[in-house]
């Protein structure tokens, strides 16, 4: 049903227009290690539910844009919720919210990265909420097509 319509997702439209060259990116605009989160419904739900994860797609993308990333660990089907996901950003159980993210910051902490790469709005909206509670007040976090956009060679 999904080819009836053109239907693609922002990694396969992003990689497309990188590959035919629509989009040329600068990987020296950053000098940052960063690190990227591989969320729950763009990895492991879309693996279970529709039986491809998007795991290669974001890193192909990180390797045009950054010369310096590294992967969290674990990863991919094994990576951790951030926490911030199942409309937790708004139910008004920060407390808790605040606690469970609690390992995937080790995770960012031990990477020693400086910017936080990530797809989803509750991951980006989680990871921003907490980063001052956890000392991580000068972590940027970053959507994965706002990299995408500060790369670009315009």
């Amino acid at each position: 049903m999904f080819e009836q319509f053109g239907f693609v997702t922002v990694f396969d439209l992003l990689i497309r227009y990188i590959k035919k060259g629509r989009i040329k990116l600068d990987r020296s605009r950053f000098d940052v290690m960063a690190t990227y989160h591989d969320p729950c419904n763009y990895g492991r739900k879309a693996q279970m539910r529709f039986g491809h994860g998007f795991f290669d797609e974001p890193r192909w993308i990180l390797d045009q844009c950054l010369e310096n990333w590294v992967d969290l660990y674990p990863n991919r089907m094994d990576q951790i919720c951030c926490g911030g996901g199942g409309g937790t950003l708004v139910n008004g159980y920060d407390d808790e919210r605040i606690f469970y993210a609690r390992k995937k910051i080790d995770q960012i902490k031990a990477t020693g990265a400086k910017m936080l790469v990530v797809p989803c709005h509750s991951c980006h909206g989680q990871f921003n909420s907490i980063k001052k509670q956890y000392g991580l007040e000068d972590l940027q976090v970053k959507y994965l097509w706002e990299l995408v956009a500060d790369c670009l060679i315009l």
